[in-house]
């Protein structure tokens, strides 16, 4: 039971759960923002009356196809990942590479095979080639 209850408790399923409940909850209020302020919008611009995506269809030899119901769905994705990508994606990149330029470098590229070795290194663990300190590199 013990190990159950510290499965239970590690930080990754917590993690998890609160995004599944706030991508659901998020869900929901994308879907009412497509059909209360979006679909209307499209039917003002296109001059019908607050038209419902949802009721389009048509029918080939007694099969329904609802593609209203799909472009509902469709738009929705759309915001979804408009707004993720503008509102999550792009700071958590400028956050990153904030830490990473204010970060001391630790590696440098070898001049010969150009793979990453610690900056103390003489040698590259690579290629094998020897390597000159900057401070006894020649002037030229």
């Amino acid at each position: 039971m013990g190990g159950f209850k510290q499965f239970l408790l590690r930080g990754n399923i917590v993690e998890l759960a609160v995004a599944v409940i706030v991508g659901a909850t998020f869900s929901g209020l994308v879907q009412a923002l497509v059909a209360d302020l979006i679909t209307p919008l499209i039917g003002a611009v296109t001059g019908g009356k607050n038209p419902d995506f949802a009721q389009y269809s048509f029918t080939i030899n007694g099969s329904e196809f609802k593609y209203g119901h799909f472009l509902n769905h469709l738009i929705s994705f759309l915001i979804i990942a408009a707004v993720v990508y503008w509102l999550v994606v792009t700071p958590m990149t400028k956050l990153i590479s904030l830490f990473e330029r204010d970060r001391a470098a630790t590696t440098k590229q070898c001049p010969e095979c150009l793979s990453d070795i610690p900056i103390e290194a003489r040698r590259c663990a690579h290629c094998t080639v020897e390597l000159v300190p900057e401070d006894e590199k020649p002037q030229v």
